[in-house]
């Protein structure tokens, strides 16, 4: 039987790399995967210290369990240029940053200990997609996700597609595709046995077809009581398939659900019901390591998507992402635009076949995520290039003709070859241009960006960003403008009907070249920060979300007569999903319902207090004593939340907040920690400038340096298991405050 485990412990790592040096061990520092080759400062570094050659070593002992087996190493991603050895000889080059590729070991280890040498080259090679341009993000260098040690039969499974049929009907049908693995060319016959099972385990059909080589195809019809996969009901299914041969047994099982997903001119269907699209871009990064986080921070990211931030979709910008967070986007319900890897540059024809093989990767890998629902195939913001485009749009739709494909474009007339126009819309902002003579507009015309004389499936893949970017800790009118921009564009998406969904630029902040950003290598384009603690401009996200979800009013302020350009807090939005926001502020009370004038398509408009809401002597009780403020949300005339601010904050609280209480110490887990200075009601020092300091004792390790900045009140850190279990103790220090112990656990 198959046999997959982790193989990402014991391996030694170094600097540089020499063909000789394959072939012997070699001299360096421990570590465990996933692992980045340079762990980087928070901001202000050189990029270029990652762009070079590594070297990553281990032993593999032989095993009698390898006999007679098909033996190999799948590696889920590696960056970039990557070499695998097997004592000395080389096993595999893969040329992709993003998706897996398989060293395949049979037939040439030996008996005592097998030397695996994988040369990883950081450099921005031009022969290779992403790179021969600029790109705004950083690739880092590394073998940053897991490893597997694969054993299998001689003839196994290679891979399962999925493609469910008759979805709205009452009685379903999956149709299913067995590929069968035969490196040594065998000749063999058996048979496979595919089971569909429901989320509880139980054999809802089974089918048995004879092989002796290829593909063996499968059709269940007639499927009854299946549940559709939905965004509040994420119900996945498992196909098991059981290849028996005379050359051995292998099973190998996937998951999918029954959904539909089409975009059309009229907007986006779910299940044949009207959805409108709102999320955001995400970026696999993370301060210090870069991409190597392993499968609780990918998993947490899709989280704070859903559950935090309360979007619907995500776009993988600008690449295929980890199988962790995919899989986790099946399981809560995220809707997920996956794309190749790219950013503007088009290189020759060679970096174009590469480019094409990874639209067929990350295809084949992905097919059966029902969170997937189009292929992003074209490179991001690139110009139009016909041959090459219509070959990426060919292959995929060949691989998978049940998802449409989309092309992410910034250029207006760009010749559609997709299926769905998508478009990034930077409008807002160029106004602001020299030359540029038109009002303020979140949204152009759909036929004005794509030169049609008609209306085609159209969907918006970024907007705001660099058009504005705003830091966590900027001045309170900032913060305010950079809200009112994402409210703005979503508004105008949601009133019109054929703009399938609007994704924002972006989920958080990001390191980047010297080329972009705020020239301290990071781009400040998020609506939470690099810890991915929310912005202001989060909560525009999150309050459109129902009630009966979450109850959220946000006032955008800190709450200081002094803090804007004009004093005073006026005009004031509140963020929120209630029916009315009351406002009391010594004898002044003001109760205010949505402003809908403003903003008359989003689901839940915000509540706007400005000059329009007060009369002369009203706006004289604000006077020259700032005083604190109450804020009360009603639904249905009923107080549902309430929410102080002080007019004097001070010092109070430090308040530290693990994501997860317990790490698995086999998997080398790791949890966020989230430090906040809060004053006397709980309110975040936006201004606080001082340091934390962290001390780590037990089986775990903090992952960057044990002294940090707070920024807009709030600063972060990531713990990781060493591989042991125990008690993990962190003491968390800041000289305004008293300091605080939490006690978290490996098991």
């Amino acid at each position: 039987m198959r046999s997959v485990v982790a193989f990402n412990e014991s391996w030694t790592f170094r600097e540089g790399f020499s063909a000789a040096d394959a072939g012997r061990p070699q001299e360096g520092q421990p570590i465990a995967l996933p692992h980045t080759a340079v762990e980087l400062p928070f901001n202000y570094f050189d990029e270029k210290s990652y762009q070079r050659a590594f070297i990553y070593q281990k032993i593999l002992p032989w095993s009698d369990d390898f006999a007679g087996r098909e033996v190999s190493l799948v590696f889920d991603a590696a960056m970039a240029d990557a070499v695998v050895y097997l004592n000395g000889e080389e096993i595999v080059a893969h040329q992709d940053g993003y998706t897996p590729f398989e060293a395949r070991l049979t037939g040439r280890l030996k008996q005592g200990d097998n030397l695996i040498t994988v040369k990883i080259d950081g450099s921005e090679n031009p022969e290779i997609p992403p790179f021969g341009g600029r790109i705004d993000y950083l690739t880092y260098a590394g073998i940053y996700r897991d490893v597997w040690l694969k054993l299998a039969a001689t003839v196994s499974i290679a891979n399962i597609k999925v493609e469910t049929g008759k979805v709205l009907e009452d009685r379903k049908s999956a149709r299913v595709r067995c590929d069968i693995a035969n490196p040594q060319g065998l000749a063999f016959h058996g048979s496979v046995t595919a089971s569909l099972r429901a989320p509880d385990g139980k054999v809802l059909a089974t089918a048995v077809a004879e092989t002796s080589g290829g593909s063996v195809d499968f059709a269940f019809e007639d499927l009854s009581g299946i549940a559709l996969w939905d965004l509040d009901n994420p119900v996945l299914y498992t196909l098991e398939a059981e290849l028996k041969t005379d050359r051995g047994t292998d099973r190998y099982s996937t998951t999918f659900g029954f959904r539909t997903a089409e975009f059309t001119t009229e907007g986006f269907l779910l299940n044949g019901k009207t959805l409108k699209l709102r999320g955001l871009n995400r970026h696999q990064a993370f301060p210090y390591v870069g991409y190597a986080m392993g499968r609780s921070a990918q998993e947490r990211d899709a989280e704070i998507m859903k559950h935090t931030l309360k979007c619907n979709i995500v776009r993988t910008s600008h690449y295929p992402q980890s199988k962790w967070f995919l899989d986790h986007c099946d399981r809560i319900g995220l809707l997920v635009f996956e794309e190749i890897p790219g950013w503007q540059h088009i290189g020759g024809k060679e970096w174009q076949q590469e480019s094409i093989r990874n639209v067929r990767r990350m295809i084949e890998r992905d097919w059966n995520h029902p969170s997937i629902i189009i292929w992003g195939v074209r490179i991001n913001e690139s110009q139009d290039s016909h041959d090459f485009y219509a070959e990426t749009n060919r292959l995929a739709r060949e691989l998978d003709p049940t998802r449409q494909t989309g092309g992410v474009r910034y250029i207006t007339d760009s010749e559609l070859l997709e299926d769905v126009y998508t478009m990034n819309d930077f409008i807002l902002g160029n106004e602001e241009l020299p030359g540029v003579n038109r009002p303020r507009t979140p949204l152009r015309p759909q036929q004005e960006n794509t030169g049609l004389s008609k209306t085609v499936p159209y969907m918006i893949t970024e907007f705001g960003g660099h058009m504005y970017p705003t830091k966590i800790y900027d001045q309170e009118q900032r913060q305010a403008e950079h809200v009112r921009r994402h409210l703005e564009v979503l508004n105008a998406a949601y009133g019109d009907p054929s703009i399938s969904g609007a994704i924002g630029w972006c989920m958080f902040d990001y390191n980047t070249h010297s080329d972009f950003g705020s020239g301290d290598r990071i781009c400040y384009h998020g609506v939470m920060d690099m810890f991915r603690e929310p912005k202001f401009a989060a909560y525009v996200y999150a309050s459109q979300c129902a009630p009966s979800d979450e109850v959220i009013m946000k006032p955008v302020t800190i709450w200081a007569r002094g803090e804007r350009n004009i004093g005073g807090a006026l005009p004031l939005i509140v963020l929120t999903n209630c029916d009315e926001v009351e406002l009391r502020y010594g004898s002044l009370t003001k109760r205010l319902g949505p402003d809908c004038e403003t903003f008359p398509h989003l689901p839940h408009a915000p509540v706007v207090f400005d000059h329009r809401n007060f009369t002369p002597d009203e706006l004289g009780v604000w006077g020259m004593e700032w005083q604190d403020v109450h804020f009360t949300g009603f639904i249905g005339g009923k107080a549902v939340a309430t929410l102080d601010m002080v007019a004097n904050p001070l010092p109070t609280t430090l308040d530290v907040q693990p994501d997860s209480q317990t790490l698995r110490a086999a998997e080398r887990d790791t949890t966020r920690v989230i430090v906040r200075a809060l004053d006397q009601v709980g309110g975040r020092l936006a201004f606080l400038n001082d340091v934390v300091r962290i001390k780590v004792s037990g089986p775990a390790k903090l992952i960057g340096p044990d002294v940090v900045a707070f920024q807009g009140g709030t600063t972060g850190f990531w713990l990781q298991a060493t591989g042991v279990a125990g008690a993990i103790t962190v003491e968390v220090s800041s000289s305004r405050f008293a300091s605080r112990t939490v006690t978290l656990k490996a098991e």
